[in-house]
């Protein structure tokens, strides 16, 4: 097995570094603090093509694949992930549905200019009462004579509240089948239409400087041609999409694990107690090999997963299984950094907890790891989705 990745995907990579050590490093630690999403950065990404990396050329974008993607993730998200992650439900949330079922006008209009990085693209699923649940939703679009009037609301949203935002893509339902069961729609809604309100910014544990809002829509009303793929159909395309998502949080965790070991081994070695660097205690070496070792496997599903999406593979499972294995080594190796660098780990000026903090998320975000392992326990009984 070949395990080395195309120069053209090392290029790419590189580029990010590049770009991650100018523009992102130095000013995170701000950024986080002040709880400012950094729309000017996200604007310079766009200039070098980084926004639309899953898009073909053809509507603005790169289309470099998911390998080259993860690469590239795991420079940007080493350096800040807020940034990173709301960069991901740009990249993919918000930008495939309209690549997988908009048509081209919609395509021309919308995805363009996401995929250029002239504006910033949202996705709405969760509601108050629905997350995990994604068919508990209760946001609702009713049909009129020339378009959809849409009331309800949408929580944790990333991106739609940033002063670049382009609008937000929902899920709404329509409706219900004879037998009982609801109708959906996805629809895209443009930032400033009449009914449509961005609440405040959401405080949160980690992803300080990622824009997080509640959405409201009060008899907000959009033209028919709004509606993106079929009337009925919308959470089946939202879950057709769902699985890219996954791989892209995978590798934001896997960014975010490889900081954190990067973060121990520095310090480690800087860092003297009883006159030797810990690197000398066998307690401290020990961690840092559960780390990187864990690293290595989780670096290996996600490639993976990657590798079969790019190849036409069903990667659902693999999706699932990289997503949360990713993430929860994530969480493992955030602790176990912060317990090297003791007391300076635990101030909120060091690096590693900013990443601490940020860490938890990615066992939550793109779909709970609870429902990960559903995902992959129907795969491997081989059962379907009821």
């Amino acid at each position: 097995m070949d395990l080395e990745l195309p120069a053209e995907t090392l290029e790419l990579q590189a580029l990010c570094h590049s770009f991650a050590e100018k523009e992102i490093d130095p000013q995170a630690a701000f950024w986080s603090e002040e709880e400012r999403f950094p729309s000017d950065v996200f604007l310079k990404m766009g200039e070098l093509n980084l926004n639309g990396l899953l898009v073909p050329e053809k509507y603005g974008g790169m289309d470099v694949g998911y390998v080259s993607y993860v690469a590239a993730m795991e420079a940007i998200g080493g350096a800040d992930q807020s940034l990173a992650a709301a960069w991901n439900a740009h990249s993919t949330i918000a930008s495939l549905p309209l690549l997988a079922f908009g048509t081209d006008k919609q395509k021309q209009d919308w995805l363009v200019p996401l995929a250029t990085g002239t504006r910033i693209g949202a996705f709405g699923l969760t509601e108050p009462t629905a997350g995990s649940d994604a068919a508990g939703i209760r946001t609702t679009a009713r049909r009129d004579a020339d378009g959809w009037v849409i009331n309800g609301g949408k929580m944790f949203i990333t991106n739609a509240g940033t002063d670049i935002s382009l609008g937000v893509t929902i899920l709404a339902v329509t409706g219900k089948n004879d037998d009982g069961t609801k109708r959906f729609g996805t629809f895209f809604v443009p930032t400033n239409t009449d009914g449509y309100t961005v609440g405040k910014s959401l405080h949160k544990l980690g992803w300080h400087a990622m824009d997080t809002r509640e959405l409201v829509f009060d008899d907000c009303w959009i033209p028919a041609e709004n509606l993106i793929g079929d009337e009925g159909n919308g959470l089946r395309q939202f879950l057709d999409v769902l699985d890219g998502g996954r791989i892209s949080v995978a590798a934001l965790a896997l960014s975010l694990a490889q900081t954190a070991l990067e973060l121990a081994i520095e310090h480690a070695r800087n860092r003297e107690q009883f006159g030797s660097p810990l690197t000398k205690f066998q307690a401290v070496q020990h961690k840092i090999a559960d780390m990187a070792t864990e690293i290595e496997a989780a670096r290996s599903l996600v490639y993976r997963a990657a590798w079969l999406a790019d190849s036409g593979k069903p990667f659902g499972q693999a999706a699932a299984m990289a997503k949360v294995y990713a993430s929860e080594v994530a969480n493992r190796a955030a602790s176990a950094s912060v317990q090297i660098h003791g007391g300076y780990g635990y101030i909120r000026e060091s690096k590693i907890s900013r990443f601490y903090a940020d860490a938890k998320i990615l066992e939550i975000g793109e779909g709970t790891n609870e429902i990960q392992r559903n995902v992959i326990a129907r795969a491997a009984l081989g059962t379907k989705r009821s």
